[in-house]
């Protein structure tokens, strides 16, 4: 018997696809328009349209009234792991200093790295889980975490310490990307050398098959070491993806494809070329709006890309710096917004294809029998509320791998 039975939903399941939706495909939510779906422990069940059969009857049963139920959102991309703060960073970009003469001066990515150096493994994960905690409020279910921070070999393996420790402490599925190719440390000639055969080595023989991660760009890493880095980590058997075109177009969409890439992520600064050589790719773009809100107003052109058969994924960034944000939605209504979306194609993106960049979507990002039982409860009939509203609140009920919290809900919804 069930625990919990949803009935009268509409079902956005996102059900379908194997591997990641490109171009058109990424309109197809899989919509159930009234249906059921069961969840037993931590797991959905059975799902199906119209009223649910005899035998799949429960004591716990939800009649949601026609509202959307949907996957709860898959955020790909995040340093949600770090100490100190760089609030006063903030005051220097809103004065007109740029993010990159910021870091270049010595602040920037490096404030972060000496907090996180002073920082024990403990206190990160303490830092780690009240950010989860945030995430999870706003109907996020599964978060990637990058190291990235520490730079230094011990430093680095702690982040990623931290991460797998956090991960164990929350019913979120997080999982850990190491991003040792993340900035340059000035006080250190041989950096780069000992980050490639030092610490990536290391970083992967504690933690197999962790997706490696670098950032290229003027000031931090440049093409050729980026590739020297991400080859390396293909050799230890660990997928990779890469920080491209944040702010400078410097080869890397190029890299990422020829590499085979799981995402390039970033692309405010793609040149339209690119984007189309993406397209026809089968490396995701990943899309981080809240980004140029906060820098700039630079926007990656997530139509163009979409127009090109490319796959969007879509997530918050949530870092110190650049993008002090935990909210998918807002998100999903920024990509609309100034990165050309549909809100079917956000919501695609910040589920199903953000899963595929995981390597999770057998696990989460659809509503699934098999799959865990991560489901938003909308107050609305209409999934593109989510994108619609600015910055919404959490939605009115929210299952976390079965878990339900619930929320007030408006009752002039």
């Amino acid at each position: 018997m069930p625990d919990l039975l949803l009935t009268n939903a509409r079902l956005i399941t996102l059900a379908g696809h194997t591997g990641p939706r490109h171009g058109t495909d990424m309109s197809d939510l899989g919509i159930i328009e009234s249906g059921w779906l069961a969840v037993e422990d931590d797991r959905i069940t059975a799902i199906g349209s119209g009223t649910p059969p005899e035998n799949v009857q429960s004591d716990a049963t939800l009649d949601v009234e026609g509202r959307a139920v949907l996957p709860s959102w898959v955020n790909c991309h995040t340093h949600a792991c770090w100490a100190g703060d760089r609030i006063d960073e903030w005051s220097q970009l809103l004065a007109g200093r740029s993010y990159l003469d910021i870091l270049s001066s010595g602040g920037g990515i490096m404030k972060t790295v000496r907090a996180v150096r002073a920082a024990s493994v403990e206190e990160l994960t303490a830092h780690l889980l009240a950010r989860i905690g945030r995430h999870r409020l706003l109907a996020t279910g599964t978060l990637e975490v990058k190291s990235g921070y520490g730079l230094q070999t011990e430093a680095e393996l702690n982040m990623l310490r931290a991460v797998h420790d956090a991960s164990r402490m929350t019913d979120v599925l997080v999982t850990g990307t190491f991003l040792g190719a993340h900035a340059i440390d000035p006080d250190e000639p041989t950096f780069i050398d000992r980050m490639i055969e030092e610490t990536l080595p290391a970083a992967t023989e504690e933690f197999p098959g962790i997706p490696c991660d670098a950032y290229l760009e003027q000031g931090a890493w440049s093409l050729q070491d980026t590739r020297r880095y991400l080859e390396r980590a293909i050799d230890c058997g660990c997928p990779i993806r890469l920080h491209a075109d944040q702010f400078n177009s410097l080869g890397g969409v190029g890299l990422a494809i020829e590499l085979g890439a799981r995402s390039v992520d970033h692309l405010e600064a793609s040149t339209p070329a690119d984007l189309k050589r993406l397209g026809a790719s089968a490396t995701v773009g990943v899309l981080l709006p809240i980004t140029g809100y906060h820098l700039d107003q630079r926007w990656a052109d997530g139509r163009e890309l979409i127009d090109a058969g490319g796959a969007v994924a879509l997530a918050t960034n949530d870092n110190p710096g650049s993008a002090p944000c935990p909210s998918m939605a807002t998100a999903a209504g920024m990509a609309c917004r100034r990165c050309g979306l549909s809100p079917h194609e956000a919501i695609a993106a910040g589920t199903w294809n953000a899963a595929c960049v995981l390597g999770l979507q057998d696990e989460v990002g659809s509503l699934e029998p098999g799959k865990r039982a991560n489901i938003q409860i909308l107050d609305s009939p209409d999934e593109r509320i989510l994108c619609w509203e600015v910055a919404p609140p959490p939605p009115p009920v929210l299952l976390i791998c079965g878990h339900p919290t619930r929320f007030e809900v408006d009752p002039e919804g």
